[in-house]
């Protein structure tokens, strides 16, 4: 893997090079610095310019690697943390604090720093209404997948229930969410997830139940009964 990593950063630096010649700063981040890369895996990298009046991303390939750029100022990437920290997902926050310097800036030192600051603090904590309206159409969720006979129907039931109830779980534990591979990066750090992979592998449906109606009775219970939204 170190091996790999190197040729990565060898890589990011022509990219940088090449095509973002007049960029103040860049990061490589994503799984080649996690020590996380498969064969498919892109390089991510942050550019940072300061010129730039909004952010945008770009994807290209470069000596048949895959490449995710994203282009920022120092104002612009802040915004990001903010939106990041509001949802529970600090995507930014992460790929900046693990990101290895390919062209350092002072810029680069107070935005790792307040990135690090974040990840430690953990996301803002859920409002009463915003638990509420989260266990209401987990509950909502939970009566499909109990009632559903048909396994293709269940699969695709106990996928959503997955996603919603990790990212439920973890927000009324006060821990960070994740879209996708990092949702269960995410889960896995407070509860491991046999309980959903006896479903998939078995079609053994009670695990799953039992596990959300704990997670659920932590929060207040199941909720349906005088729910309302936008009345």
């Amino acid at each position: 893997m170190s091996d790999l990593l190197t040729y990565a950063k060898q890589t990011a630096r022509l990219i940088v090079e090449s095509r973002y010649p007049d960029c103040d700063a860049a990061l490589l981040a994503g799984s080649f610095v996690r020590g996380q890369a498969t064969a498919t895996s892109d390089l991510d990298l942050i550019i940072f310019r300061e010129s730039v009046p909004a952010s945008y991303r770009e994807s290209f390939t470069f000596d048949e690697y895959p490449v995710e750029a994203f282009i920022h100022s120092s104002t612009t990437i802040r915004d990001f943390f903010r939106q990041d920290r509001e949802r529970g997902r600090p995507s930014m926050q992460r790929m900046v604090a693990e990101g290895f310097v390919l062209l350092n800036h002072d810029l680069l030192r107070p935005l790792k720093a307040q990135a690090e600051s974040e990840l430690l603090a953990g996301p803002p904590v859920l409002s009463p209404v915003e638990t509420d309206r989260a266990r209401y159409f987990l509950t909502d969720l939970l009566d499909d997948f109990i009632g559903v006979t048909e396994r293709s129907e269940g699969l695709g039931i106990a996928a959503r229930l997955l996603e919603q109830a990790t990212d439920f779980r973890l927000r009324t534990s006060g821990h960070w969410t994740g879209q996708g591979k990092w949702l269960i990066r995410s889960l896995e750090t407070i509860h491991p997830v046999e309980a959903f992979e006896a479903y998939f592998r078995s079609d053994e449906k009670q695990a799953v139940i039992g596990l959300l109606e704990e997670w659920l009775a932590e929060s207040g219970g199941r909720y349906f009964d005088g729910f309302s939204i936008g009345k």
